[in-house]
């Protein structure tokens, strides 16, 4: 792989000389700064998304669990911060019902890969919980809103739930979330959960914009696999699809842990599908469903198996070359490691390149998985600790570094565009404030830290 000098990194020795660090120590590099930039006392969830801005000087994250409960229904806004400032911007702020079941709940937000806007789940608004309900994982969609705070808004996924006639083309009939760009901004990515055919489990899809979309809407929707019936599923028939994300930049290939039935017919395995996508894939052609039929993907769209595992899981990520899958996996011990597979692999190909690779060996689950932009070295957090691993070479494969300074319970591990900078959520306490949740008063909130890398990992 040819890498602009710009992002050729460090050999190995000299990073770990220069850092002063070796696996597992329990002290991080001196000449990396983390920080603490979140200290007004709420919630700022990162939710493990695409929490950057293009030019890595603001996070975007929501407010979830300070009201009543930890659903998402009663985070109350999509905010910004500004790294170098701590300055806090709301973006979206609707009115909410506050309470057990709420609306419209806006939360898990990302920003656009190349413009300064955000996209988000939105649940029913105020006006249509009469005849929608409260928010839920089958009542949602997503919608973008400006990043610079002006609060210009648009939907992007048409939601029709009606029984007496079929869907209307390019629309979704329960809800959408985690909804990922692809790195050129063209396709979104996310799962969804059907409201109509509810003995369907959760599976994955796509959006793109589209002449045909329904005015006042900006994508049209179609789902990348329809699974089998929860429980009635064959040998090799996946019931769930989930943990996806963008394999490449151009959104050609989406990667996922499926819930396959093993070919005993009674158990159950969790592996590493692939869909594909190809250019000649026309969405208009998708079947948006009707009261009795589940909506049908797009011809053309291919789902491949990469491995026959009975535990892999979390969000799988590709790298940005678009040649290699991350995901997790337990290890002979039990314990979740970081596995690597090329994107046309199989743990059955008689070609060592193309079958899976144990990347760390934590002694706790490891989790938040997350590629450097160099392609050669892999984030992750275990037993609340980040490290970085090395995935360049061959000869120095799966050297693991640990970066943090002190032990703190870290999560929704993040990565700015350029590698430089990671930030993360840590629950913190305020001896000031506190509220009720789930009955119980608490004065714990989701903070925002940074990690700076600087050029330490840059030549």
């Amino acid at each position: 792989m040819t890498i602009p000098r710009t992002l050729r990194l460090w050999p190995l020795a000299l990073l770990l000389a220069l850092v002063g660090c070796k696996q597992d120590k329990e002290t991080g590099p001196e000449n990396m700064v983390e920080k603490q930039i979140t200290f007004n006392p709420k919630t700022h969830a990162l939710d493990n998304n695409d929490n950057f801005s293009l030019d890595g000087k603001f996070l975007c994250y929501d407010t979830r669990s300070m009201v009543f409960n930890t659903n998402l229904a009663n985070s109350k806004s999509i905010e910004k911060v500004e790294i170098a400032t701590g300055e806090e911007t709301v973006l979206w702020e609707p009115e909410s019902v506050s309470g057990e079941n709420a609306a419209p709940g806006v939360a898990a937000v990302s920003y656009h890969p190349t413009e300064d806007k955000v996209i988000f789940i939105h649940g029913p608004q105020l006006v249509e919980v009469g005849a929608r309900g409260y928010y839920g994982i089958r009542n949602r969609t997503a919608a973008m809103v400006s990043g610079d705070g002006e609060g210009r808004f648009v939907r992007v996924d048409l939601r029709d739930v009606a029984t007496n006639r079929p869907t209307i083309p390019g629309a979704q009939r329960g809800g959408t979330h985690r909804h990922e760009f692809s790195r050129d901004g063209k396709r979104i990515g996310f799962t969804y959960d059907d409201f109509i055919q509810q003995a369907y489990d959760r599976t994955i899809g796509y959006m793109e914009a589209n002449d045909m979309v329904e005015e006042g809407y900006t994508d049209y929707f179609a789902v990348l696999l329809k699974p089998a019936k929860m429980g009635e599923s064959k040998p090799g028939e996946i019931e769930k699809a989930y943990g996806d994300s963008w394999v490449d930049s151009t959104g050609s290939k989406r990667a996922f842990i499926g819930k396959v039935r093993a070919m005993n017919g009674v158990d159950y395995e969790t592996s590493l599908f692939v869909a594909e996508i190809p250019d000649s894939v026309d969405i208009t052609c998708a079947y948006s469903g009707d009261a009795d039929t589940y909506p049908i993907p797009p011809t053309g769209v291919q789902i491949k198996r990469l491995t026959h595992s009975t535990t892999d899981e979390g969000i799988v990520r590709g790298s940005y070359d678009g040649k290699r899958i991350a995901y997790l996996s337990e290890d002979k011990n039990g314990v979740k490691q970081v596995f690597t597979i090329a994107a046309d692999g199989s743990d059955r190909s008689e070609n060592p390149e193309k079958r899976p690779s144990q990347v760390t060996h934590f002694t706790a689950d490891a989790g938040f998985v997350r590629w450097h932009p160099s392609d050669e070295w892999l984030f992750s957090i275990s037993a609340g600790k980040i490290y970085a691993s090395y995935v360049g070479s061959r000869e120095d494969f799966g050297k693991s570094i640990l970066l943090t300074p002190k032990n703190l319970n870290r999560e929704a591990l993040v990565v700015s565009q350029d590698g430089k900078i990671l930030a993360y959520n840590v629950l913190v306490p305020d001896g000031n404030t506190s509220r009720i949740i789930d009955g119980k008063e608490d004065n714990k909130y989701y903070q925002i830290f940074i990690l700076e890398l600087g050029d330490v990992l840059l030549l």
